[in-house]
């Protein structure tokens, strides 16, 4: 009876015992929120590769385009409730990092990255992920059809032939739209920048509330002529849509997708695995499947589908220009161009 009893007693121990640390671990496990702008068919790769490396931590995204996120982030900055912010513009990062918002903190790894493409200062409020910059998604079968030229500059974009054939992102709510603007304000100078985007809008058929959907507009041959970025565009092409992408001979206007830590975390030693493995070779490895430049210099491979002198096309960016201005800049497109969006 003793040994039935001491083999029972050993059975149930076991069975505790081998219960407890599981849950336990669920007990213990971080819920991490991270307020994003990455594109919805990253975010799911990025998010496994990272719980694998970090198994005591669970993101939990809240997921917009980069101006609406950057809004709410605004909004919210009497009461933050984000963690972290990923994968968002860092002209956004930085008007951030302006408004006291952002935690600065190093990432390990940081010496691995390039020093073009994180925060200057000695401890960095964001770093870069990687770089994402303008295309024209150019539909040869409809503009066949409708004999339209295919467009080498800019400012061909403004001739009289391509009235109502272009879409392009609302700079209020897309990222993409955002660096278009700033980049051409840079381009042409203030006055020159208002002055090409008045003659553009002549041609605009729509503002649309996303970078990726004008180039999968002109994809479909919704529109023949759709403003986007590198990544959706060859995504779209790849998919067999009848487009070539046009990088305009002018210089291309361009972002990086960023990552910072939020200064209120009551989870910073999980916030910071996350900023870690942001700035990884298995994160940029990732990132690399979807963009041609990223932030770790030990990965690089020449860009697929892309100008082999892609790097060199992109205009030398003023990040604190186009967030110190973001509130101007807006006001005024607003003011200009916003009758042409579509509905929200």
């Amino acid at each position: 009876m003793k040994s039935t009893l001491s083999h029972m007693l050993a059975l149930l121990c076991a069975g505790l015992c081998a219960y407890a640390p599981l849950s336990s671990s669920a007990a213990d496990r971080v819920p991490l929120l991270v307020y994003t702008a990455l594109e919805t068919d990253q975010i799911k790769a990025y998010k496994e590769s990272f719980e694998k490396a970090y198994p005591d931590v669970e993101i939990k995204w809240v997921r917009d385009s980069t101006g609406i996120i950057t809004a709410k982030l605004l909004a919210e900055k009497a009461n933050p409730q984000a963690d972290v912010v990923m994968g968002v513009a860092a002209s956004s990062l930085a008007l951030m990092d302006a408004e006291g918002m952002l935690l600065p903190y190093k990432p390990k790894g940081y010496e691995q990255l390039n020093p073009k493409y994180v925060d200057t200062k000695a401890v960095p409020s964001w770093v870069g992920m990687d770089v994402f910059g303008a295309t024209i998604c150019f539909n040869t079968v409809e503009a066949k059809k409708m004999n339209l030229p295919k467009p080498e500059t800019w400012k061909d974009l403004t001739k009289p032939i391509y009235k109502g054939k272009i879409v392009m992102p609302n700079p209020a709510s897309s990222g993409t739209g955002y660096f278009d603007v700033t980049a051409w304000l840079q381009l042409f100078g203030e006055q020159g920048g208002w002055k090409y985007m008045d003659a553009l809008h002549e041609n605009i058929a729509q503002y649309m509330h996303s970078g990726s959907k004008p180039c999968k507009s002109a994809g479909s041959g919704e529109f023949p002529i759709g403003i986007s970025f590198e990544y959706r565009g060859n995504q779209v092409k790849n998919s067999g849509a009848p487009i070539e992408l046009v990088f305009p001979k002018e210089g291309l206007g361009w972002e990086i997708e960023a990552t910072g830590i939020m200064k209120t975390t009551k989870k910073l030693d999980a916030a910071k695995k996350l900023a870690d493995w942001s700035a990884s070779k298995d994160a940029n490895e990732l990132y690399q499947k979807n963009f041609a430049i990223v932030a770790n210099t030990a990965v690089h491979k020449p860009p697929t589908g892309l100008p082999a002198n892609y790097e060199e096309m992109l205009i030398k960016n003023d990040f604190a220009f186009a967030a110190k201005n973001r509130d101007k800049i807006l006001t005024e497109w607003n003011k200009r161009y916003d009758a042409k969006s579509e509905p929200k």
